[in-house]
């Protein structure tokens, strides 16, 4: 299945969907000089399009108010899908992204804990997915990790290897050409590799699945259940009183 990637910085989110047979091929990125608003794509080469659009206008962690950048980012990811017109698409950020809709595909957003599927870190990253066909993703959490570990961020000062490892990235991992700060900032920025595995294998598996939790998380629910946990009640009721505004 061949797969466009967009916004791929150093490629986490491309590395689960290679590992799971996909072929990737890597649209342009700032980091390497590349800039998404002169990039143009023929339709129907793509069976999918996947990207990590920038997120800080939208992340609690940012100090300065948001510019702008990251909604045009995200009409940049729009365009390019209605470009393309894949199959389906997929696109990962940070909780407090908007709503990305996209005509003529259905839609889900997912809310995903990396430490869900393995990590010794907590890392909350929302995913959204379309399909022309209606498919939905099922996710099955693995579980397996901790969690106890602090997340890893675009700014962290812990040593190269150790952010790495916590993003899922391989012994040794190094970018020469990068600065330290630029590694570390990359690595950060990046959805950890267990996610974009599990992200992948779900691309792979999906179909129509019947009743999913209401909280769009991907869990399977049966009876008269609306949600699967706890947790997704209390999802729901926030998101009611949070919710983003779409773009």
């Amino acid at each position: 299945m061949l797969v466009l990637s967009l916004f791929p910085g150093i490629g986490l989110l491309d590395r689960g969907f290679e590992d799971a047979g996909f072929c990737v091929v890597r649209g342009p990125d700032l980091i390497f000089g590349g800039d998404i608003r002169k990039f143009t794509v023929m339709p129907g080469k793509f069976d999918g399009v996947i990207g990590g659009p920038p997120c800080q206008d939208f992340s609690k962690a940012r100090r300065a108010e948001p510019t702008g950048n990251g909604l045009e980012m995200l009409k940049q990811f729009k365009r390019i899908v209605l470009e393309a017109s894949p199959v389906w698409w997929l696109a990962e950020n940070v909780p407090g992204v908007p709503d990305i809709r996209i005509d003529g595909y259905s839609w889900q957003r997912l809310d995903l804990n990396s430490a869900d599927f393995g990590s010794k870190q907590r890392r909350l990253r929302h995913v959204q997915f379309g399909t022309r066909d209606g498919t939905q993703l099922m996710i099955e959490r693995l579980g397996g990790g901790n969690g106890k570990e602090p997340t890893v961020t675009a700014n962290d000062s812990r040593p190269i290897s150790e952010l790495a490892s916590l993003q899922g990235l391989p012994v040794g991992f190094d970018i020469p050409a990068f600065t330290r700060s630029g590694l570390a900032s990359a690595i950060g920025n990046g959805v950890p590799y267990p996610i974009a595995r599990a992200l992948a294998e779900s691309v792979k598996c999906r179909r129509d699945w019947g009743r999913l939790c209401a909280c769009d998380c991907g869990r399977r629910v049966t009876g008269r259940q609306l949600t699967a946990t706890g947790a997704c009640r209390k999802r729901i009721f926030d998101r009611n009183r949070y919710s983003p505004a779409g773009c």
